[in-house]
């Protein structure tokens, strides 16, 4: 099946093209909207522009395909394969993409925002600039990807792995990242005021010149953390494991509780 019949029969009114093998077309620009593509073979194929939204592409094969500005708004992208694939400021708002496979792919400046990604493999994966403003990100993978500037504002991140990844300028205020590994990461300039990181992993994590007003970094592992110059006003530390020569290098406590549970004045 080609692109010129795949194109056809959707206009022609039929929407189910479950399995279609179109490995390298060119379906750019095209039209595709409420399509049921499970299972179809897509990689290597030309999607930029495309309007893909509400298409049904689960277990779809979309390796190396390039989405680049693709409409891909509330897609169901369950157990698809987008290794590698370009979706740079693709539109991916309120998508299901719990348990694709991501790794390696483009997602500079893409909309994920409110997007499923539960167990979703985002290693690698480039989201610069991106918004994932109330994604849901539980036990996801998304070590060694760079999230620099991203905007994860009120995102839920229970358990997920964000090792070595960069959100250096992030945003990341009022997310909830309870139990996380962020170890190695960086995030020095992130704002992440009102985060709930309890538990979380911040082992060697960068977090110098950081907003951490109001975070809750309770039980939270801080061996080795860079703190200089973080705004740790009003934060809650209690149970900790960070030293105090660590937090002499934070640019202001005040209102903090510290790790044996006395506020500092």
């Amino acid at each position: 099946m080609d692109a010129r019949e795949i194109i056809e029969r959707y206009e022609s009114g039929e929407r189910d093209l479950s399995k279609a093998n179109l490995r390298g077309a060119n379906l750019s620009q095209a039209n595709l909207s409420g399509a049921i593509l499970c299972e179809a073979g897509l990689s290597v194929s030309n999607l930029s522009g495309a309007d893909l939204s509400r298409t049904d592409l689960r277990e779809a094969n979309l390796c190396w395909a390039n989405l680049t500005g693709a409409n891909l708004s509330g897609v169901d992208l369950r157990d698809a394969d987008l290794t590698e694939a370009n979706l740079k400021k693709a539109n991916l708002r309120g998508a299901d993409l719990w348990f694709t496979n991501l790794s390696g792919a483009n997602l500079n400046g893409a909309n994920l925002m409110g997007a499923d990604l539960r167990l979703a493999h985002l290693n690698g994966a480039r989201l610069s600039q991106a918004c994932l403003s109330r994604a849901n990100l539980w036990l996801a993978d998304l070590s060694k990807a760079n999230l620099e500037n991203a905007d994860l504002n009120r995102a839920s991140s229970w358990l997920a792995n964000f090792g070595e990844a960069s959100l250096s300028g992030a945003n990341l205020s009022g997310a909830y990242f309870r139990g996380a590994n962020m170890s190695q990461v960086n995030l020095s300039r992130a704002n992440l005021s009102e985060i709930n990181l309890r538990g979380a992993n911040l082992c060697e994590a960068c977090l110098r010149e950081a907003n951490l007003r109001g975070a809750d970094l309770s039980q939270t592992d801080m061996s080795n953390a860079d703190l200089s110059g973080a705004d740790l006003n009003q934060a809650n530390l209690n149970g900790a494991t960070v030293l105090s020569t660590q937090l002499g290098a934070a640019n202001s406590l005040t209102g903090a509780i510290l790790p044996d549970g006395a506020r500092f004045d």
